[in-house]
């Protein structure tokens, strides 16, 4: 098949010829003439491209999901729904036609220059037709994607407010519940780019997969996009050959029985976290802050693992879970211990021929004190300067075992044996993490970069384990509104409500 077939506000549309890293944002401005959405920094951060994609294979069934259009490469689009702002409005007569959402950001008067209001309007979109909007900061969590400089966000987190799971019953909600039951597509796609044939797969099957990767030696795997977008808006990468994951269901399986989880690699942060969000509360509480809604509904957890970044914040709370990284090749599977599958600087185990197919992590004990840890220059939509996940299991009052995961301290995600080895056999107290926190300085080593220098991460890893057993006294941990102004305090796993 020579063809990326979609949809675009109802209509169905067939690209040819086009070079398959050109992203959506591209061809929606440019090939599909519809300028409504608009690009601002080109890197997921300012959510003036977002737009909507039906995703049917969602837990719990088909769902709207608000994306950044800048990142997602063209044929990942493939036999999906999009939904941009151009298609809000819907004139009958005389009536103009608004949607719920647009006449709810005019009452508020949420809008002033304007750039960054069709982005605004999809975030808030997605947010009408939602169901599980039932707390405050899940409109925080819904809108920090969008920046917006002229109007300010109280008028916006108004509006969203207002309309937040409403749910009419329109041509959207009918085009919704239309689009399950089609099997995933799946597509041969090959284009030249200034001369240079690019091709790209997305196989229906592991062993349609494997075969892939032995005629194609420098395939890259690609699914949500998030990191490998940038290397085509910043740098201008033309990879040669990618293939994505999208339409293998099996890595999608997202599971939680008999007190362990299994998590496939496709799996997107945003199921993951609903998935957490009361029965493992230090993965959801990192994923909060993980980064964006539109981000979140692209990303995967094998994504976020494989890129072996220092600074992923999925490993260092993997790590403290003592999760096991399951990758397979065309001869079967094997088990890597999550702590022996970061190798070196964006680096992992894995072997040629291989891919990470699931992550497997077992519940913490009942008397286990487990929290995640994020600090970043500003609460929401940025890069972690150090993260943690720090869990210490505990008999009689005794520290028993301990797992102390670090993101931000070395060249890759790292646990902190000398301390761990410092709390074991020691009793639970402030005393114990204070001279644990201490030995900290003898195995992490940080570098110093623009997010921080090496005695700001440090001391912030420091007063990480330090600040644990203030943390886990409070039973369930105090609300992000009861907490200081700039902190970001860890979850336990006792945690309720967030």
């Amino acid at each position: 098949m020579d063809t990326v077939r979609l949809h675009v506000n109802g209509q169905s549309r067939e690209v040819c010829g086009t070079s398959p890293t050109t992203t959506l944002l591209e061809y929606l401005r440019g090939a599909a003439s519809l300028p409504g959405t608009k690009e601002g920094c080109a890197e997921g951060d300012c959510g003036a491209c977002t737009v909507v994609v039906i995703d049917p294979e969602a837990p719990g069934g088909p769902r709207f999901r608000g994306v950044n259009s800048c990142l997602l490469l063209l044929p990942l689009l493939h036999g999906k729904h999009v939904i941009t702002v151009e298609a809000l409005q819907q004139r009958v007569g005389d009536d103009p036609g608004w949607h719920p959402v647009q006449e709810a950001l005019v009452a508020a008067l949420g809008s002033q220059c304007g750039y960054c209001t069709p982005g605004v309007v999809m975030s808030m979109f997605e947010a009408c037709y939602r169901a599980d909007l039932d707390a405050p900061w899940k409109l925080d969590d819904q809108m920090c994607g969008n920046l917006c400089r002229c109007t300010g966000y109280r008028p916006i987190r108004e509006a969203t407010q207002k309309i937040a799971g409403c749910r009419p019953a329109d041509r959207f909600s009918a085009a919704l519940a239309k689009s399950g039951g089609e099997p995933p597509a799946t597509l041969r796609y090959a284009a030249a780019d200034g001369g240079a044939e690019q091709r790209f797969f997305i196989p229906g099957s592991l062993p349609e997969l494997f075969d892939l990767m032995d005629a194609h030696p420098g395939l890259r795997l690609v699914v949500g996009a998030t990191d490998l977008g940038l290397d085509v808006t910043k740098k201008g990468e033309r990879f040669p050959v990618l293939a994505s994951l999208q339409a293998i269901g099996a890595l999608r399986e997202l599971e939680h029985v008999d007190g362990r989880w299994s998590i496939g690699a496709t799996v997107r942060l945003a199921d993951l976290e609903d998935a957490t969000d009361h029965a493992l509360p230090p993965v959801a509480r990192m994923l909060r802050f993980f980064g964006s809604r539109q981000i979140k509904n692209s990303a995967t957890v094998g994504g976020n693992l494989c890129n072996a970044s220092p600074i992923g914040d999925l490993a260092p709370v993997l790590l403290a879970l003592d999760a096991t990284c399951v990758v397979a090749g065309r001869g079967g599977e094997r088990r890597i211990a999550i702590d022996e599958f970061f190798v070196g600087y964006r680096q992992t185990a894995l072997r040629e021929g291989e891919l990470l197919v699931r992550v497997e992590l077992p519940d913490p004990p009942a008397s286990a004190k487990v929290v995640a840890y994020k600090v970043s220059k500003r609460r929401e939509m940025d890069i972690s300067a150090v993260a943690a996940g720090l869990r210490v299991d505990l008999d009689n009052g005794v520290v028993s075992g301990a797992r102390l995961g670090f993101g931000g301290m070395a060249a890759t995600p790292v646990r902190a044996r000398v301390a761990e080895a410092a709390l074991v056999g020691q009793p639970w107290s402030q005393a114990s993490c204070d001279a644990a926190a201490a030995r900290l300085a003898d195995e992490l080593t940080p570098l110093s970069d623009h997010r921080g220098s090496a005695w700001f991460r440090a001391t912030v890893a420091a007063n990480f384990l330090r600040g644990m057993y203030a943390d886990t006294l409070h039973d369930p941990v105090p609300r992000l509104s009861d907490r200081p102004s700039g902190t970001l305090l860890g979850a336990t796993a006792t945690e309720l409500p967030r």
